[in-house]
C-alpha cells in the first residue's frame, strides 16, 4: 500500500482532524490534495472513482473516509450491538487483501485508533470466517467469491446494516471479467440491504473512465445522474502528472529467436540485471513461463542470490513464505505470473522485468508500476521479447506508455450464467420478490439494459432448469410460494450453493489414448500423455496433429479422454500451438501495423529485427497499416498462404477453421493451418496464389465477412468448443456442481453429466438459457468473432497479395510454428537461407542475410541444433554478454 508515499506540497490539510494532521507531520508528510478531495467527496455523500499514477497514494485516499469517520464515531459503547462491517475492501487478488492489512495496520497502530482490520479470503480458516459473523472487524478486507457468500446468509440484513462504504482496489481489473459481473450483482444486493451506501474504485490504468464510474454508480439514481448519457455516474478525480517509468528493451549479442516463448536466449541478460538491482520483480504471461524462466535462472545463479517463484498453482503456504520474505527485503528477485501484477507495495523492489511480450499498454503499465511505488520517482522497467515479432509488439508497448495510452478491455453486458447464480443466492438468503430483484439488478451497470423476458427465463432456469430439463425434480432448486416470493425447494441447495459460488473453473488436462481402430473408443487404448483441452476442443473428427513426435487422426472425446488412431501421412492437419496466456490487444495491434508501415521507425528496433523487416521489403512488401498482406508461395511439395491480421491468436485460430473449410470447398485441399499472435498459415497440395490469381476464389471472396454466418455454425456443430464452453457455463450457474457436501466431482464427472445435457438442450431446446450464454462466450472469449468481424470488416477492399517463389523473411516464423513437436533439422537452414534468396551454405561461411552481414549467425541456427526445452521450443543459443538500449523515454 502506498502509505509512505502521501507527500506533497499541499499547504494545508483541509477539514482532516487533527489527530490525522498530525500523525502525517509526524512523519514529514502532507496529505495530497486529492486524498484530501476524495474525503470531502465521501463526506458529503458522493461515490468516487479515483485515477491516480502508481506512487500517488490511492490507497491511503480510498481508506481515509472510513478511518477519519470510524475515528469521529468511536467505538461501540459495553453492551452495544455491532452488526457488521462498517467497510469492505474488495481486491482481485488474496496477495492484495494480505497486503493491504499489513500497510493499514501501521497508521491505525500509530494513531491508537480503536479500529479492527481483518481478511476474509478463500484461505481464511472456517473458525475465524464464523467468528467474524459473531464479532465482525471494522473494515474487513474481503475478494468477490466472499461477497457473494456473504451476502446469501440468512442474516444478511443485519449483518450489512452498518455497512457504509466499499473500497474497490485496482478496478480496472475486477470488472472487465465473470468475476466483476458476480461482484456488480453483489454490489446491487449491498445496496439494497444498506441504503445510502457509498463506492470508492482505486484504478492506475483506465481506458474508459465513465465506464468505471458507471459501474460504480447505482443506474437509475438520479442524485448521480451524467446528463445526456443516460446512466448514472460517480465523481471521477484524475490525478496526473508523476515521473514517467523508464523502460529498456533488452538486447543481447545472442541471436534473437524466430518463434517460441521462452526466452532463454536472454537468461545471462536477465541474470546480470537481478545482479545489479536491490530487488527485481520477473514478471512472465503463463504458469509454465514462470517454471522455465525460475530454472533457467536458477542454472546460472553462479553467485546464489535468493531468488523465488510465485504463481497459483503453488501451494498457499509457500506463496505466503515468499510474500513475507519479499516484504521483509530477504529477496533479490521473484519470478510471477499475474498473481503479483496488482497494487503490491513492495517498496524495495527497483526494476520489474517483463518477460515476453505484454500484449497489452495498460497490462505493461500496471507490471511496471511495482517498481519504486513512489510517484515523484520513475519506475524501471527491462522488456524482454522472447521472439522476433514480439520486438515489435515490445517497442509498440513502449511507446504507448511513454504516450500514457491505455487498452484494458471495455466493459461488456453481464453473463447469464452469473446472473442465473446470483438468483439462486437470492433465495439462499431469504424468499425474493421477482419484480424487486429484477429492478435491484438492472441497478447495476453491468446488467442495466437486461430486459424483464431474459430475467424471467433466468428465473425459470433456476427454477426448472428449463423446458427440456423439467421432467427432473434435481433441476427445481426454487418454487414460487403462494404469496408469490420465490424460496428453496430443499435446505440442501443452500449448502451446495456455497460449496460452489464463484466463476474460476479450471480447464482440466485431457488423456490421450491411440486406439486401432474408431469402434474402440471408450475401450482402452495406450495412453500417450495429457494435452490441453483448449487444443483438442477446436478439432472436428478427421483433423490430424502431432503429438510426442507422432501424427495421429483425431477420432473423439469420451468423458476427460482423447481418442486417436495413427494417421496415415506424416502432414499434420492442425499442429499443436502453445501461445501465450493473454491475446494481443487491439490497441497494440493497430501500433504494430503502423510500425510496419513506417520504416523510419525500424531504427527504434534491434538491428537484427530492423534488417529482417528491410529484407522484407526487398523480397515481398509490407502491408500499410490498414491492408492485409497475403503472401502465396511454393516449398518443397507442398503450397503456402500466409496472411498478417495482427488480430490475436484466438481471432485466428478461428479465422483458419473457416478459412480451411472454404479452401476445401475450392478444391485446394489444405492439409492444415498455425496461427499466432501476428499471422497465419495455411498449407494445401494445390498452388493457392494461382488458384487466387483465377479467382477461384478470389482472396476479397475467400476472407468476405459471410464466412461469419454458415461456414461458422457449420465448424461449430462439428467441433467440441461449445460443448466445453457449455460445461463451464453449467457449472458456472449452477445446473452441475462441482462441489457436494463430503466430496467433489472429478472433473471427469462433470464432463459427463454436463455433456449429456448439452446434447439434450441442442436437440429439443436449442434458445435455452444456457446456450444462449455458451454462444455468447465463444463470441467473445473463445473465438473472439467480434474482433474477427471487425478485422474482416477493415481489409475488406485492402487485400494485397504477393505471389512469390519462396517463403519470405516475414513468413520464416510461422512457418517454424508448423510441426513444432518434430525435431528440427536441416530443413530449417535452408528455410532461412530461401527466404534470404542466398544458398544455404552461406550461413555457414558468409554474413548473416538479415543485419547485411554484421553476424556469422542470426539466432535460428544455434536454436535448432541445442537440446529442446520443456515446453516444446528450442534452446536459443550459446550465451554472450548482454547489452542495454534505451527506450529513449527517458
Amino acid at each position: 500500500m502506498e502509505m509512505d508515499d502521501a507527500l506533497t506540497k499541499a499547504p494545508d490539510s483541509g477539514g482532516l482532524p487533527a489527530l490525522f494532521s498530525d500523525w502525517f507531520a509526524g512523519r514529514g508528510w502532507q496529505p495530497r490534495p486529492h486524498q484530501l478531495d476524495l474525503l470531502a467527496r465521501a463526506q458529503a455523500g458522493h461515490s468516487v472513482l479515483l485515477i491516480a499514477p502508481t506512487g500517488a497514494g490511492k490507497t491511503m485516499a480510498g481508506f481515509l473516509p472510513s478511518l477519519v469517520d470510524l475515528h469521529q464515531s468511536g467505538p461501540a459503547r459495553p453492551g452495544e450491538p455491532v452488526f457488521g462491517p462498517h467497510t469492505l475492501y474488495v481486491s482481485p487478488l488474496k496477495a492484495l487483501a494480505v497486503d493491504i492489512e499489513r500497510n493499514l495496520t501501521q497508521p491505525v497502530t500509530e494513531m491508537d485508533l480503536p479500529i479492527r482490520i481483518e481478511t476474509r479470503t478463500g484461505d481464511t480458516s472456517a473458525h475465524k470466517r464464523r467468528r467474524q459473523k459473531i464479532v465482525p472487524p471494522d473494515i474487513l478486507l474481503t475478494t468477490p467469491e466472499q461477497i457473494a457468500l456473504l451476502i446469501a446468509q440468512k442474516d444478511a440484513r443485519r449483518f450489512f446494516l452498518r455497512l457504509k462504504t466499499i473500497i474497490f482496489d485496482e478496478l480496472h481489473s475486477l470488472v472487465i471479467s465473470k468475476r466483476g459481473d458476480l461482484l456488480a450483482l453483489g454490489l446491487s444486493r449491498l445496496r439494497a440491504l444498506a441504503p445510502g451506501l457509498q463506492t470508492i474504485g482505486l484504478s492506475a490504468t483506465v481506458a474508459e473512465p465513465d465506464d468505471l464510474c458507471a459501474w460504480l454508480a447505482a443506474q437509475h439514481d438520479e442524485t448521480t445522474d451524467n446528463v445526456g448519457t443516460g446512466r448514472s455516474l460517480a465523481d471521477r478525480i484524475e490525478v496526473t502528472g508523476g515521473a514517467r517509468p523508464q523502460i529498456n528493451i533488452i538486447e543481447t549479442e545472442e541471436r534473437m529467436p524466430w518463434s517460441g516463448h521462452s526466452a532463454r536466449h536472454a537468461i545471462p541478460a536477465i541474470y546480470e540485471a537481478v545482479k545489479a538491482h536491490r530487488t527485481s520483480l520477473l514478471f512472465v504471461n503463463t504458469r509454465s513461463q514462470a517454471e522455465l524462466l525460475f530454472q533457467g535462472l536458477w542454472a546460472a545463479n553462479a553467485d546464489s542470490l535468493p531468488i523465488a517463484l510465485h504463481h497459483g498453482s503453488l501451494d498457499q503456504g509457500q506463496r505466503r513464505k515468499v510474500e513475507a520474505a519479499m516484504a521483509a527485503g530477504k529477496l533479490r528477485a521473484v519470478v510471477a505470473t499475474s498473481t503479483l501484477d496488482l497494487g503490491i507495495d513492495w517498496g524495495d523492489v527497483d526494476l520489474v522485468i517483463h518477460v515476453g511480450a505484454p500484449k497489452g499498454a495498460s497490462r505493461l503499465a500496471q507490471r511496471i508500476g511495482r517498481a519504486n511505488h513512489r510517484m515523484d520517482e520513475p519506475s524501471r522497467g527491462l522488456l524482454v521479447p522472447a521472439n522476433r515479432f514480439e520486438a515489435l509488439e515490445c517497442q509498440a508497448a513502449l511507446n504507448a506508455n511513454y504516450l500514457g495510452h491505455q487498452d484494458t478491455p471495455a466493459l461488456k453486458p453481464g453473463a447469464l450464467d452469473v446472473l442465473c447464480q446470483h438468483i439462486l443466492g437470492a433465495a439462499v438468503a431469504e424468499p425474493f420478490d421477482a419484480v424487486t430483484l429484477f429492478n435491484e439488478i438492472t441497478a447495476s451497470e453491468s446488467y442495466r439494459t437486461l430486459d424483464w423476458e431474459t430475467f424471467e427465463r433466468c428465473v425459470d432456469f433456476v427454477a426448472t432448469g428449463g423446458y427440456a430439463l423439467r421432467v427432473y425434480e434435481r433441476h427445481a432448486r426454487i418454487r414460487k410460494r403462494k404469496d408469490g416470493l420465490w424460496a428453496l425447494t430443499h435446505p440442501r441447495i443452500a449448502q451446495q450453493y456455497r460449496l460452489n459460488v464463484g466463476t474460476i473453473v479450471e480447464a482440466p488436462m485431457l488423456l490421450i489414448r491411440q486406439i486401432r481402430r474408431v469402434s474402440s473408443i471408450g475401450r482402452g487404448g495406450r495412453a500417450l500423455g495429457k494435452i490441453e483441452e483448449g487444443f483438442i476442443e477446436a478439432l472436428v473428427k478427421g483433423d490430424t496433429f502431432r503429438f510426442s513426435g507422432t501424427t495421429l487422426r483425431f477420432e473423439g472425446i469420451r468423458e476427460n479422454t482423447v481418442y486417436v488412431t495413427p494417421a496415415q501421412t506424416e502432414d499434420a492437419r492442425i499442429p499443436s500451438y502453445a501461445g501465450g496466456k493473454f491475446p494481443l490487444s487491439t490497441y497494440l495491434a493497430d501500433v504494430v501495423r503502423g510500425m510496419l508501415a513506417d520504416p523510419q521507425s525500424w531504427d527504434q528496433l534491434p538491428p537484427q529485427v530492423a534488417g529482417w523487416l528491410r529484407l522484407q521489403a526487398e523480397k515481398s512488401l509490407l502491408p500499410k497499416r490498414d491492408q492485409l498482406l497475403v503472401e502465396t508461395f511454393p516449398r518443397a511439395d507442398k503450397f503456402y498462404m500466409v496472411a498478417f491480421p495482427f488480430e490475436g491468436r484466438l481471432a485466428h485460430q478461428t479465422l483458419g477453421m473457416l478459412l480451411t473449410r472454404r479452401l476445401e470447398r475450392a478444391g485446394a485441399r489444405p492439409l492444415g493451418f498455425v496461427a499466432s499472435d501476428y499471422s497465419i498459415a495455411v498449407w494445401g497440395l494445390r498452388d493457392m496464389g494461382a488458384i487466387f490469381a483465377r479467382g477461384e476464389p478470389s482472396l476479397g471472396a475467400l476472407f468476405d465477412e459471410d464466412m461469419l454466418g454458415d461456414d461458422l455454425e457449420d465448424w461449430l456443430a462439428d467441433s467440441y468448443m461449445l460443448k466445453r464452453t457449455f460445461r463451464t457455463c453449467a457449472v458456472i450457474s449452477g445446473l452441475i456442481q462441482r462441489r457436494h457436501p463430503g466430496l467433489e466431482k472429478t472433473g471427469r464427472q462433470v464432463t459427463v453429466s454436463t455433456d449429456l445435457i448439452y446434447d439434450v438442450l441442442r436437440e429439443h431446446e436449442p434458445d435455452h438459457i444456457l446456450l444462449q450464454a455458451t454462444r455468447d462466450d465463444a463470441a467473445s472469449g473463445l473465438l473472439d468473432i467480434r474482433r474477427l468481424g471487425e478485422m474482416l470488416s477493415r481489409i475488406k477492399g485492402r487485400i494485397v497479395h504477393q505471389q512469390l517463389e519462396r517463403v519470405s523473411p516475414l513468413s520464416v516464423p510461422i512457418l517454424l510454428d508448423i510441426g513444432r513437436e518434430a525435431v528440427a533439422g536441416d530443413a530449417n537452414d535452408d528455410l532461412i537461407a530461401e527466404a534470404a534468396g542466398i544458398a544455404p551454405g552461406e550461413l555457414e561461411t558468409g554474413g548473416d542475410p538479415w543485419t547485411n552481414g554484421a553476424a556469422v549467425n542470426d539466432g535460428i541456427e544455434p536454436a535448432i541444433r541445442q537440446p529442446r526445452d520443456r515446453a516444446g521450443g528450442r534452446s536459443e543459443g550459446r550465451r554472450r554478454p548482454a547489452r542495454r538500449r534505451s527506450s529513449g523515454n527517458g
